[in-house]
């Protein structure tokens, strides 16, 4: 089994942008307005347009709300401290700085464009 993550965004271009640009995804299919699938290593991220989907999916009802409310990504690399300096160097702001947490892993924390929260964690 593979998890695969669909995330409905306002701007697919400015959320692929950041995904590529700070976090090291890329665009295999290359990037289509409408929907687009962008992965790194394992994992497969799935932008869709929040505007797209019908007015009776669940999603749509709380559009208002924060995007991403009760949903945190954890991405498990390599190299901790590396992808740390890799977003760094992009300038990109970081939530939670990186350091070392009471349950023995180290890790530190994004908010994309969209509101949804992204922990790199060791």
């Amino acid at each position: 089994m593979k998890l695969r993550l669909e995330l409905f965004v306002q701007d697919i271009e400015e959320s692929v942008r950041f995904y590529e640009r700070v976090l090291g995804f890329v665009a295999p299919y290359g990037v289509n307005k409408e929907y687009t699938s962008i992965t790194n290593g394992e994992v497969t991220l799935g932008l869709g347009k929040m505007v797209k989907l019908e007015e009776t999916h669940p999603l749509k009802a709380g559009v208002q709300e924060a995007k991403g409310k009760g949903v945190e990504i954890v991405l498990q690399v390599e190299d901790l401290q590396a992808t740390y300096e890799r977003v760094r160097s992009t300038g990109y702001e970081i939530e939670t700085e990186l350091g070392d947490r009471p349950w023995g892993l180290a890790d530190f924390r994004l908010i994309d464009p969209d509101g949804y929260y992204i922990r790199i964690s060791s």
